[in-house]
């Protein structure tokens, strides 16, 4: 078997379409399902997807969950987005997302506090959230209760508090550094 066929991909390392950016659009690496209870993990070691841990009775995540490949947070991990669309897709799914806005929040983890932004997207292919361009389109409940989840999904050592809600202009500019801090192309 040749190298090439060997190698195992690894959705960190995707490469961006930068032209189709200017549009708010990336695309998105599903970590967690909607309605899933177990938050599952990209392992670049073992290049797999693996359980992270399970979040308490009664609480699921929302909406899908995963990153966008080829960036760096501020923790040292790719931006995170929580990604609305019609039905659950699945870990490692690529998904093409149109940015509507951003979560600017704080998280504590072992005393420590450090930025942890949350992107806000809509699937490209969404029928139902179809007209939704900025986080000012959806029905401000929803969007109290997405941010009402990550400050409730923390686990024992950590909190997190959303510091602002901006639109997709803030997006952009969060995912241009964010690129630019992975080493990539704004």
């Amino acid at each position: 078997m040749s190298k090439s066929k060997n190698r195992s991909s690894d959705p960190e390392q995707l490469k961006s379409f930068s032209d189709k950016e200017s549009k708010n659009k990336v695309q998105v690496v599903i970590e967690t399902p909607k309605g899933s209870r177990n938050k599952y993990a990209y392992d670049p070691e073992q290049k797999i997807f693996a359980l992270s841990r399970v979040l308490p009775a009664g609480m699921i995540f929302p909406y899908d969950f995963g990153f966008v490949p080829s960036t760096q947070a501020d923790d040292g991990d790719s931006l995170d987005v929580l990604i609305l669309m019609d039905a659950p897709a699945f870990p490692g799914c690529l998904v093409e997302a149109r940015l509507i806005g951003v979560f600017e929040g704080h998280q504590v983890q072992s005393g420590k506090k450090h930025r942890n932004d949350r992107l806000l997207a809509v699937a490209t292919e969404s029928q139902t959230h179809s007209h939704v361009n900025h986080l000012d389109d959806l029905n401000s409940n929803l969007v109290e209760e997405m941010a009402r989840f990550f400050e409730n999904y923390p686990w024992k050592n950590e909190s997190f508090k959303v510091l602002s809600r901006k639109g997709p202009k803030a997006a952009m500019q969060l995912l241009k550094k964010a690129r630019k801090k992975k080493g990539g192309q704004d």
